[in-house]
């Protein structure tokens, strides 16, 4: 029989964040050096030791007075005062104001003895001994031509803060106005919240840590959570702390739990944590700690562990006493979008609170449903959505970008998150949704494109200002087009779809099969894929590739009086296909095809042979209510080499071999 634990009763998300806030994450305050403080949050009170400024200073460039000696001067009747010399910021005064003089004064220089006021060097003159206009001459005397009273532009002692005062309270998060004040008062280390510590350990057989050797035959996939959960730690005021990644073997996950349990205030764990016999990591919390909760009814992120690991009573860690006691856990699902969609909904929350950190600024963006989406498995859905902005005085459009947990880009592309309650079955196009954005700095594309994947547009979007585009390949592209969403469709090659659309532009590039270096099985044409046993990788249906070169065996089964769908399956690899439109080429550089669909530009790069079979048109559509849009008429600047004045898309197309202008804006 099966070891195998299943999911028996999802737990609801309002219990899974009571778990968590039952778990102690809270390390002890520390003190830390001033010039580390930026981002912290005080501990305690700090109180100030010393009066600032420390002495009366002057607030402007001027003249050190006594008032008294003014009052009643204006323009017509100015008072005359001796000059008895200066006093410059940064040196003690050496001469004392007495009745009937005055002493020049920088801004910020300590006031003299007997002066007890400042008059602003704008409502003075500088005259002789005898009275005249003193020229070039050193002065003798200042005529003041205003009144002034005691105090006037001057900053007394304490005024900013006075010795004793209160200055920062405990929780203030500490910005560079905090060191500033914290720098005045000569403050060069402060107590803080301390931070916590939080362990990471990703699981699983087949995870390589970036920059290592990755063997896809193998399933080896890159370790994306370790990466992305640890900067979400930071950002959240916790301190990570990377640990190996474990395979599936039991005594090698605990060891790795247990010394980060007693290195940790918090261990984070993502993958196996599903129902499935390798997942094995709720055992381990079962049998060295306490499980608090497995499962929780959201999507994405249903396979979620809560609980807590106990520490070793007498263990050494790193030549250090652990300590005893318990180190609180959560296990992460192990696929990226959902690993980081359940850190930001629970865990997120609870660094920051253990760490003294404010919540974030929350940023919700009311929009309307682009397009209908039905949902109906029963549990919370949260959602990753993409925001356009019309500027049409109406909500924000608001699109799914959900490529399936697995996929890390549906993140990247989207703007925010739509709870979708799960009582909620169907959102209508045009309903009103709340979108919670990843944070208060989203800004939303100002243009949306959708279509083929292709490398002369992928520098032609660089021309652009924050743009976003889906290669979702041409036929979704213009379903998308005519569904409402996106300003603009690219297609290339022959279409089967009618959309009320402005062509753009476009352009034309060489298409064909692709070959090893040298093309060592000598292919000519589709007829050898058809008569020779040579392993193919294509393009999906999607793509404006395949619709091509299922044409062109449209033309060879018509040529042979054959049924096309015979010489389809007698192609090894008609429909194993590759996403990218470097994919098959990369996969006939790699030797594992023989042959490959593909663009000249990409064999040439790559360093393939190239075998063409035709040329493709490429057209840029825009949406017909969109045409206007300042981000759509720029892009159509660029198509008509109107852009910056470097070229345009002809600048573009003159780098890329088989690349050329298209004259004509349809297909």
């Amino acid at each position: 029989m099966s070891d195998r634990k299943e999911f028996r009763e999802l737990a609801e998300p309002a219990a899974a964040r009571e778990a968590i806030d039952s778990l102690d994450l809270s390390p002890p305050p520390e003190t830390v050096p001033l010039a580390d403080a930026r981002g912290r949050v005080l501990a305690e009170r700090v109180d100030a030791a010393i009066d600032v400024p420390g002495f009366d200073r002057a607030s402007m460039d001027g003249y050190a007075v006594r008032a008294r000696d003014t009052f009643g001067a204006d323009e017509a009747d100015p008072a005359e005062l001796d000059l008895v010399g200066a006093v410059h910021a940064g040196a003690a005064p050496d001469v004392t104001v007495e009745p009937g003089t005055c002493a020049e004064i920088s801004t910020g220089a300590v006031m003299p003895d007997g002066a007890d006021a400042v008059v602003m060097v704008e409502r003075t003159d500088e005259i002789g001994a005898d009275g005249d206009d003193g020229g070039d001459a050193d002065p003798a005397r200042i005529a003041v031509r205003t009144s002034v009273a005691p105090g006037d532009h001057v900053m007394t002692a304490g005024t900013d803060i006075a010795a004793g005062a209160r200055a920062l309270g405990p929780g203030t998060r500490l910005t560079p106005r905090e060191i500033g004040l914290l720098s005045a008062l000569g403050v060069d280390e402060v107590p803080v919240e301390g931070r916590p510590r939080v362990g990471i350990v990703s699981t699983g057989d087949e995870l390589v840590r970036p920059g290592e050797a990755l063997n896809p035959d193998r399933g080896e996939i890159y370790d994306v959570n370790s990466t992305t959960i640890a900067a979400g730690v930071a950002e959240a005021g916790g301190e990570p702390v990377l640990y190996p990644h474990a395979g599936d073997d039991y005594e090698e996950m605990e060891r790795l739990l247990r010394r980060a349990a007693d290195e940790c205030d918090l261990v984070l764990s993502s993958g196996s944590t599903s129902a499935s016999a390798v997942d094995v990591i709720y055992r381990v919390i079962e049998a060295r700690g306490d499980l608090l909760l497995h499962g929780v009814a959201v999507k994405p992120g249903k396979p979620m562990l809560i609980g807590r690991l106990d520490r070793s009573a007498d263990g050494d860690v790193d030549g250090d006493d652990a300590p005893a006691g318990e180190s609180a856990y959560v296990g992460l699902p192990g696929y990226p979008v959902s690993a980081l969609t359940i850190f930001r909904t629970f865990v997120a929350p609870a660094i920051r609170e253990a760490a003294g950190q404010p919540e974030p600024a929350t940023a919700t963006v009311e929009g309307r449903m682009g397009v209908s989406e039905r949902y109906a498995e029963g549990r919370l859905r949260l959602m990753p959505v993409g925001l356009l902005d019309l500027d049409d005085g109406d909500r924000p459009l608001v699109y799914p970008v959900d490529k399936g947990s697995g996929a890390t880009t549906s993140l990247v592309e989207a703007d925010g998150v739509v709870a979708v309650d799960p009582d909620t079955e169907y959102l209508d196009a045009g309903e009103a949704v709340s979108v919670d954005l990843f944070s208060p700095d989203v800004r939303p594309p100002t243009l949306l494109g959708v279509g083929e994947d292709d490398p002369a547009l992928n520098r032609l979007l660089d021309r652009l200002a924050n743009p976003r585009y889906l290669a979702v390949g041409s036929r979704e592209g213009l379903r998308r087009l005519r569904d409402g969403v996106p300003d603009v469709a690219v297609t290339a090659g022959p279409t089967d779809r009618d959309v009320d659309a402005e062509p753009l532009g476009g352009w034309t590039r060489e298409w064909g099969l692709v070959a090893p270096d040298g093309n060592p099985e000598e292919v000519t044409g589709l007829a050898d894929l058809v008569d020779r046993d040579l392993r193919f990788r294509n393009r999906p249906t999607v793509s404006g590739l395949r619709r091509s070169l299922d044409a062109a065996l449209d033309d060879l089964a018509d040529e042979r009086d054959a049924d096309r769908r015979d010489l389809a399956e007698a192609v090894d690899g008609y429909e194993r296909t590759a996403k990218a439109f470097e994919s098959p080429v990369r996969a006939v550089a790699a030797g594992d095809a023989d042959v490959g669909l593909g663009l000249r530009e990409t064999a040439e790069r790559l360093g393939c042979a190239f075998v063409p079979l035709g040329e493709q048109s490429v057209v840029v559509r825009a949406a017909a209510d969109r045409v206007d849009r300042d981000s759509v008429a720029a892009l159509a600047a660029e198509l008509g080499n109107g852009g910056d004045g470097d070229g345009g898309i002809d600048a573009i197309l003159s780098d890329l071999p088989g690349y050329s202008r298209n004259s004509r804006n349809d297909p």
